[in-house]
This record gives C-alpha cells, structure tokens and sequence, in this order.
C-alpha cells in the first residue's frame, strides 16, 4: 500500500508568482532565507493537483533564493523547455492567483519531491522516496537517451 502525506504535515515554504519579465509567462520565487531545501541546478518532482511533473530549481540571474521558471510532463522537457508544455502556465491560469501573490510549496522529500498549491487549500502526496545516489545516475542516463 502507498504511503500518504498530509500537506499538513510537510514543511511549507510561502513564495511568490512572478512574472517572467515583459511576457505573462509566471515563475516562483523561492525566497532566500529557505533555499536551502531547494537544491539549484536539480530536477526535481513537483505535484500540482494531484498530477506528478518535472522543474528545474535554478538560481535567479540576480540576487539570492531561487526560481521555478516551469513545470513540465517529463525530465526531458523540464531539461529542454522550449519542446514541451509549461503546466506552471496552465495552473497559474486556472488558479485564484495574481502576479505578486503567495503560493505554497510543501517539502515532500527534501531535494527530490515538492508539492505547489493556493494558500488555504489542503494537498495529499503519495510518499515517493528519492533513490540512491546509483539509481539516480542510471535514471538520468536513461531519460537523457
């Protein structure tokens, strides 16, 4: 049986959507005082209602935190976003949100899983370990291929 993980029960990290310069395409900024649950320059899972995608954590291209500039179906095109579907575009305009506002991300698995929803809504996260240090070279390799 799957183990289940309360959003209630997870580390949260208030960030904001941004807007990705002069286009309307949003990001999240990941304020510096908790970047270090967010490794740069990782993919990583990211759950949005109830659907498992891929992001790269960056770094902003100036001052500190960091940045999810999009959330994508597979490593490949989270790797490549140009080729593929931005999903953070999708949610951002299905959801209650502006520009300049507060989303949460809950800390699933450090380094590994994380969950996006709206303040004052309540997620459930199937408990997805990260794999070893080999398992997830051999996981990269494949995806790469």
């Amino acid at each position: 049986m799957t183990q289940r993980v309360s959003s209630d029960t997870t580390e949260t990290v208030r960030a904001t959507l941004a807007q990705a310069g002069a286009t309307n395409r949003a990001n999240i900024e990941i304020p510096a005082d908790d970047e270090d649950s967010f490794p740069a320059d990782e993919l990583v899972r990211v759950v949005m209602d109830d659907t498992e995608y891929r992001a790269r954590i960056e770094r902003p291209l100036t001052g500190d935190g960091r940045l999810i500039r999009g959330v994508y179906d597979t490593p490949r095109l989270a790797r490549n976003p140009g080729e593929g579907e931005n999903r953070l575009s999708e949610w951002f305009a299905d959801s209650n949100r502006s520009f300049g506002q507060s989303v949460l991300i809950d800390v699933v698995e450090e380094g590994f899983k994380y969950g996006i929803r709206e303040p004052g809504s309540r997620a459930v996260y199937e408990a997805t370990e990260a794999p070893n240090g080999s398992l997830a070279d051999i996981a990269r390799q494949v995806d790469d291929e």
